[in-house]
């Protein structure tokens, strides 16, 4: 009986220096070098209490051989020791270090500048200009524009009903028309084209809207997957689309998607019938 005891006592024991093990494992932080791909198109990124996707911040795309064909966005002084530079395309060296409790609000990695294996000189990329937009024609496209990227989900079919409320064509109700109610993006490029996961030239962070109802070309924030109806439709189009529409009437809107350079990518068109 002395003998159990004794046993049981040593396996607790054991059972607690194993926890208390792992649970000092859980707490360390690990530390690793690492090859980093940059890429000499930047990308796109949003703060985190941007939720509307109104004010795009420009960062690195890098992509680390853990996860090959995986770009990330980072931001540009995301890794210490290391100056990005427009236009370059780098292998890095990085130490990366994932921490056990980062701080809140903030990733749980952290890189630093080992070395640079690799810089090369891809291509000068032009800063944006800004161009005064009075018609379709003033629009620039950007390089190999325009594209076949986005479509319209649902297919870009709206209708109101007699009380003013917006549905799509399939009967599916959309939130709130002048709060919440979106023009949803549909990425439909083929995953297999070099531009499935391209930079900021060819993301919709802006769209034109040319209205049936004016001739004032207006651009509004998009954030790569919608853009709000609150944006497309000023107050007024808004008020003749819910009260002024007769029965069977329908307008159609295009919406050139620009990039965050204000250059278009693509026109895609969408229409609101009156039921």
């Amino acid at each position: 009986m002395k003998t159990m005891k004794i046993w049981r006592f040593a396996f607790a024991m054991l059972a607690a220096f194993s926890l208390a093990s792992c649970s000092s494992d859980d707490d360390k932080d690990i530390t690793k070098e690492i090859i980093m791909n940059v890429s000499a198109e930047p990308g796109v990124m949003y703060d985190l209490f941007d939720s509307m996707g109104e004010h795009p911040i420009e960062c690195m795309r890098v992509m680390t051989e853990d996860e090959p064909g995986r770009w990330q966005n980072l931001h540009f002084s995301e890794v210490k020791g290391f100056t990005y530079e427009r236009g370059h395309e780098y292998v890095l060296r990085v130490k990366r270090t994932i921490l056990a409790n980062p701080p809140q609000d903030a990733s749980n990695r952290t890189y630093e500048l080992v070395s640079i294996l690799a810089d090369n000189k891809v291509e000068e990329v032009a800063e944006p200009v800004e161009k005064e937009v009075k018609s379709e024609a003033d629009i620039a496209y950007e390089l190999q524009c325009p594209i076949e990227k986005y479509a319209i989900a649902k297919g870009g079919e709206y209708v109101v009903d007699a009380d003013g409320k917006l549905t799509y064509a399939d009967g599916t109700p959309t939130p709130e028309f002048d709060k919440h109610a979106q023009i949803y993006l549909e990425n439909i490029l083929d995953k297999s084209h070099p531009l499935w996961q391209a930079g900021a030239r060819y993301q919709a962070t802006y769209a034109y809207v040319l209205s049936p109802l004016t001739d004032e070309i207006r651009l509004v924030p998009s954030n790569h997957s919608a853009v709000l109806f609150k944006y497309i439709l000023t107050e007024s189009e808004m008020e003749h689309v819910q009260q002024s529409m007769k029965q069977g009437e329908t307008l159609r809107y295009a919406l050139i998607l620009a990039n965050v350079y204000k250059r278009g990518i693509q026109k895609v068109e969408f229409t609101i019938r009156k039921k």
